[in-house]
């Protein structure tokens, strides 16, 4: 069995039903061992890069391994920005690419990356961008040169991958054992799934005795869940808490959706774009128990120093590295979140007792109904639309951009449906070709792409890839002609603005040229109508939705709201 033939036979083997990646010369045998496979199904993307998005997309919500491949130099390059998206989200991904001959090295022979002779040097740049591998400290960066290594380097980096905190890992194979008469004498099976990690009893004890003694003095107590938990799975374990112990549940724009955002206890969203209901449970809780948090810039309005002033910090989180990363906290727990709140919750069900309802806040009056007389298509109201009619276990990824706003205010996420924008690392064009992994992971789930008309445009050819394959996905284009949320910055920090409008072509043409589903919509009518209609087609369809520009998303940088905002502004300008 020859190198590339062994890598697909094994990844076949832990489930592995799909492979993204771009052609080239480097990469020609794993084309062949892919083409050959019965098992995994290759996706030739038009780029790299929306290749490795792709990867991160199959991996969102599937606890699953998106793997994605390139030639070598500038094919592998392209990857980059996928695994620093898979990096930073938390996603188990594989990268395979091609490595010119190592004989060869400082001779400047094609794609050569060594670092030598005028060289790029591809092992810094995907150091900057692997996971760390835990039995070395260094990036879990492999370059394969002799195939009796193959196996056991493939095992260890599968392994890493799903360590603790998932992540990207990346494998080069020499080109100098890729060729005909090479073989791999050791190959078998592989074993990556380490065990989940468990939480330490000491930590909880410790976090069940913060919130006993809150609970006891009649503090009050809020919930505040990010990914991590919804990467955990722990969507049923955190229901079953907030139900038992009667706490309000607030979440990060990334955890959105963990718990049914109709439940009772479900709040809203806490972070700049958020919820005013959140933002008063927040206020006026003296407690916080947040799980799978990295507390990220736009969660924490702008890492706000005095955000837990006057609060108690019960963190859970699986990676050590977040706990009093941003804010110090009274407990922490380092562990994956659904075994975590399991295990807190069997702890204090033993010492609380029955815990009355409570009746919280109403939520939002805006976020049920959309105030403006904007003439045209209203953003907040088509996304209200999206949300009517998404049905059962129904994906909706955003993009970078203001619609990433306009979503996470407006839609109700029901049980088993999921949201998700990028993260830090924020590359527009993530939603727009994740959506593709996100459907091929599970084909069973309706995938909708709710993105900019800039994003789109940055990468919208992979709808060529979605019709090849036939993959439907339904991308609703926010089309108004410009970059918002940069334009919204340029006016609040220089007030002025530039560059941030553009033309944008027939989308609808566009669409049929493609061979897939195209519509129009101008006004909240015509949108869902035609959303239905995409919806129920089973084919790839964009929706060219002619939103106004006029309608500006909830935003405040102060955790107590707007007012403050602008009255911490106003002071500020006349240095009060």
């Amino acid at each position: 069995m020859r190198v590339y033939e062994a890598i697909v036979e094994a990844l076949a083997d832990i489930g592995v039903d799909a492979a993204f990646g771009g052609a080239g010369e480097n990469a020609a045998g794993l084309m062949l061992a892919l083409d050959a496979s019965k098992k995994i199904r290759p996706i030739l993307a038009k780029n790299e890069q929306a290749a490795a998005f792709m990867a991160c997309g199959y991996a969102m919500f599937s606890d699953r391994l998106g793997v994605c491949f390139a030639t070598a130099g500038p094919g592998a390059f392209n990857l980059i920005s996928g695994l620093c998206v898979a990096l930073t989200d938390s996603y188990p991904v594989l990268a395979i690419s091609g490595y010119s001959t190592v004989a060869w090295e400082g001779r400047g022979g094609l794609n050569e990356t060594s670092g030598r002779a005028r060289t790029p040097n591809s092992r810094m740049m995907f150091d900057a961008c692997c996971k760390t591998d835990p039995a070395t400290g260094k990036p879990a960066n492999y370059l394969v040169t002799d195939p009796e290594r193959l196996m056991d380097t493939l095992e260890h980096a599968l392994r890493v991958a799903f360590a603790g905190r998932p992540g990207p890992v990346h494998i080069a194979i020499a080109e100098d054992i890729t060729g005909r008469g090479v073989e791999v004498p050791n190959f078998r099976r592989i074993e990556v799934r380490p065990e989940p990690v468990a939480a330490d009893p000491a930590q909880i004890e410790a976090a069940a005795i913060v919130l006993e003694d809150a609970l006891a003095r009649g503090d009050r107590v809020c919930v505040l869940a990010g990914f991590g938990a919804i990467r955990a799975g722990a969507g049923p374990e955190l229901r079953r808490f907030i139900e038992r112990f009667e706490l309000p549940l607030l979440t990060t724009m990334d955890g959105k959706g963990i718990v049914d955002e109709e439940h009772r206890l479900a709040i809203g969203i806490f972070c700049d774009s958020g919820h005013k209901a959140a933002r008063d449970i927040w206020e006026n809780s003296e407690l916080v128990l947040a799980i799978g948090n990295s507390f990220a810039q736009h969660a924490t309005f702008d890492f706000n120093e005095d955000l837990f002033a006057g609060r108690q910090l019960v963190h859970i989180n699986i990676d050590p590295g977040e706990i009093d990363k941003v804010y110090k906290v009274d407990a922490g727990v380092v562990a994956d979140a659904k075994l975590a709140l399991a295990a807190l919750h069997a702890r204090l069900d033993t010492s609380i007792g029955p815990r009355p309802e409570i009746d919280h806040r109403p939520k939002d009056y805006d976020e049920c109904f959309v105030i403006g007389v904007h003439k045209g298509l209203h953003p907040g109201r088509m996304v209200q639309a999206i949300s009517r009619n998404l049905p059962p276990r129904g994906v909706v990824l955003a993009d970078a951009g203001a619609h990433a706003a306009w979503c996470g205010y407006y839609l109700e996420m029901r049980e088993g449906q999921n949201f998700r924008k990028p993260g830090t690392y924020g590359p527009m064009g993530i939603g727009v070709c994740g959506a593709l992994g996100v459907k091929f992971g599970d084909p069973s789930r309706p995938v909708v792409a709710a993105v900019g008309d800039g994003s789109y445009l940055m990468m919208g050819f992979e709808l060529m890839t979605a019709v090849a394959h036939d993959i439907p996905v339904v991308w609703v284009i926010f089309n108004d002609g410009e970059f918002k949320l940069i334009k919204l910055y340029q006016l609040s920090a220089f007030f002025d603005t530039a560059l941030t409008e553009f033309p944008n072509p027939d989308w609808v043409a566009y669409a049929h040229a493609c061979g897939a589903e195209g519509y129009r919509a101008e006004d909240e009518d015509d949108f869902e109508e035609v959303f239905r209609r995409a919806l129920a087609s089973g084919k790839p369809t964009l929706i060219d939705a002619r939103i106004t520009r006029l309608a500006l998303p909830h935003y405040s940088p102060d955790p107590e709201g707007i007012l403050s905002a602008l009255w911490h502004g106003i002071r500020e300008r006349i240095g009060v």
